[in-house]
């Protein structure tokens, strides 16, 4: 069977590379990827399944095992793009002015697509049914796994696993990479307006100056990682943005921050969710300001189910060589695969996708391109690691 698949990812990658590059070529932000779900469902259909729309933009469908089974095993790839200007001088470069696919998800379109063609080919092997999901929407809060969850993607026939890839520059093509249990922090977006009195920059002695005030709050929320937060938790708090739209000798009467707080740890989540709250505004007092604070909830911890990381391990060593069985450390970054994970005992993992022959740049570049073998690599050991998780008693 593992030699059979290898075949027919081989045979698919012409079908592969041009799927991919089409949909890079026509990259649509979350919500809006009408057309890539129009070709989603077209592709389908060349297959012989029956697929529907769900969540707005996203596809689903169901191949049933011939074998009688109860279980069911969810693929899932997202679909949607970034608002990232394109500088890569290629054929398939994105024709849409600022919007691009960053961060692989064309690749993972097009791999599931493959996937789904190889194990309808090996439909007669099957010992269990797979559920295809092409989700919208995974790089806009609140995310689009949760809406199709809603929308019971996880249901009809009940799923018992939902699984994963995603392209990874930091990996050579031909590698894959695992980490067990906790993988990806939980990430949540801090908006702050800090109000003062504005005024001649000359005379601070008449007014309230916000500008400061918002420095000393950024600073002293940095005590909440420094001295806050237990060493075993990883957190990571960052501000990306402060807007304090004066001039030269001008004080303006507010300032605007924005950052990210993540963490791997919930309790210790909202506790800090508590502190920044108390921080801002009690310095803003302390200096007759005023802040306001709005935290936006994003996605949970990415949680990795040991057992099936260890199976797929496996599978993996067998499908690639266990040399290019990677373990992988946990990352601050986050995914809305995670809400799956919330749900069904899930498995999220990287296929290395960067080339030996040019220089790579990380996920969401401007210049971020694949190493086109891994869409071979990726639909080939989804497919292998599927049926075999499949027939594992």
């Amino acid at each position: 069977m593992k030699e059979r698949i290898k075949q027919l990812a081989l045979q698919n990658f012409q079908y592969l590379s041009n799927t991919r590059r089409y949909i890079h070529q026509n990259p649509e932000l979350s919500f809006n990827e009408l057309n890539t779900q129009k070709f989603i469902i077209n592709e389908l259909n060349k297959i012989g399944l029956k697929p529907e729309k769900i969540a707005e933009t996203g596809v689903q469908a169901l191949l049933l095992s011939t074998n009688k089974s109860d279980k069911t095993i969810a693929l899932r790839a997202d679909i949607d793009a970034l608002p990232v200007s394109e500088l890569n001088e290629v054929s398939y470069r994105s024709v849409v002015n600022n919007v691009m696919h960053a961060c692989g998800h064309d690749a993972h379109t097009a791999m599931l697509l493959g996937v789904a063609q190889i194990l309808s080919d090996c439909k007669n092997s099957l010992k269990g049914n797979i559920k295809f999901i092409f989700q919208p929407a995974e790089e806009k809060l609140p995310g689009g796994a949760l809406k199709m969850i809603e929308e019971g993607v996880l249901s009809s026939p009940e799923v018992n696993h939902v699984m994963a890839q995603h392209v990874f520059p930091d990996l050579p093509a031909g590698k894959v990479g695992f980490c067990s249990g906790n993988y990806m922090a939980s990430t949540d977006e801090i908006y702050i307006t800090v109000k003062g009195k504005g005024g001649h920059a000359a005379t601070p002695w008449n007014i309230i100056d916000p500008v400061s005030i918002s420095a000393q709050i950024i600073t002293t929320l940095q005590q909440i990682i420094s001295r806050k937060t237990p060493a075993f938790i990883p957190s990571v708090l960052s501000f990306g943005k402060f807007i304090a739209n004066g001039a030269t000798n001008v004080i303006p009467d507010a300032v605007n921050i924005e950052g990210t707080f993540r963490t791997f740890d919930e309790n210790h989540r909202l506790e800090v969710h508590r502190l920044i709250h108390e921080i801002c505004k009690s310095t803003a007092n302390g200096l007759q300001a005023q802040a306001e604070v709005e935290i936006r909830k994003g996605y949970p911890v990415l949680y990795n189910d040991p057992q099936l990381t260890s199976n797929a391990m496996h599978y993996a060593a067998d499908y690639f060589g266990s040399e290019n069985v990677i373990e992988l450390p946990p990352r601050m970054t986050s995914e809305d695969f995670s809400y799956y994970s919330l749900q069904k005992p899930s498995l999220f993992y990287r296929i290395g996708s960067a080339s030996a022959s040019k220089e790579n740049f990380p996920l969401h570049n401007a210049r971020f391109d694949i190493d086109e073998s891994c869409l071979q690599y990726g639909a080939g050991f989804m497919a292998y690691l599927t049926i075999s998780e499949l027939n594992n008693e």
